[in-house]
């Protein structure tokens, strides 16, 4: 079993930034990707950021050029740096680790952009 634990969220006014946090623990051998997905009141859980094994990055096209993903290996953690941050962004953000074909889920942490 993989544990995640996120932390950094908050709330934050329209063009304000944050740093998401999200350490891992357990049976960690060898993990392929780590990434951060949100969901918002009455959507569907959708992919913001995610980083696979070798460095390569994807974002959702929502966030491009705002949101920074990236990891420490050493210390099993990924981070999200979200800069110019907008209403619509506002969410409960989820760190996933996939391992060995299994996705593990953090209990999320909720980020509220508003005025």
């Amino acid at each position: 079993q993989v544990q995640l634990v996120e932390s950094g969220g908050g709330l934050v006014q329209p063009g304000g930034s944050l740093r998401l946090s999200c350490a891992a623990s357990g049976s960690i051998f060898s993990i392929y990707s780590m990434g951060w997905y949100r969901q918002a009141p009455g959507k569907q859980r959708e992919l913001a950021a995610r980083i696979i094994i070798g460095g390569t990055t994807i974002y959702a096209d929502s966030v491009k050029g705002r949101f920074t993903i990236s990891r420490d290996g050493a210390k099993n953690m990924v981070y999200l740096q979200m800069n110019s941050l907008k209403p619509e962004d506002t969410a409960v953000y989820y760190c996933k680790v996939h391992q060995y074909g299994i996705d593990y889920w953090g209990q999320g942490t909720q980020v509220t952009v508003s005025s």
